[in-house]
């Protein structure tokens, strides 16, 4: 149960998490100036805002996970998906938290 303002617990990734995770690939990658040739989303937790943030785990490489922030605005304000932070050297141990 998500409660305006707090963060869901954190779930398995879903396909519509991936797709999230994938749309804002290359902002991330342009932020840090890297390429991922691996980028899964493994799991996430969502705060509903005005809109939604979205804290997305994704496994950049085999040993190697980054955390994102990315809002989704209110589907009639009609905005694309954005990064809005992000955490590197991350691992598969490291818990996702709000960032």
């Amino acid at each position: 149960m998500i409660r305006c303002g707090g963060t869901s617990d954190t779930k398995p990734a879903t396909a519509e998490i991936q797709a999230i995770a994938d749309q804002v690939k290359s902002q991330l990658e342009e932020k840090v100036n890297k390429k991922y040739p691996t980028f899964k989303a493994t799991e996430y937790m969502s705060q509903l805002v005005a809109g939604t943030n979205y804290f997305i785990k994704v496994q950049v490489a085999d040993d190697e996970f980054v955390h994102i922030r990315v809002y989704e605005s209110l589907p009639h304000e009609n905005k694309a998906l954005a990064l809005h932070d992000y955490q590197t050297n991350k691992t598969k141990q490291d818990e996702l938290t709000y960032f």
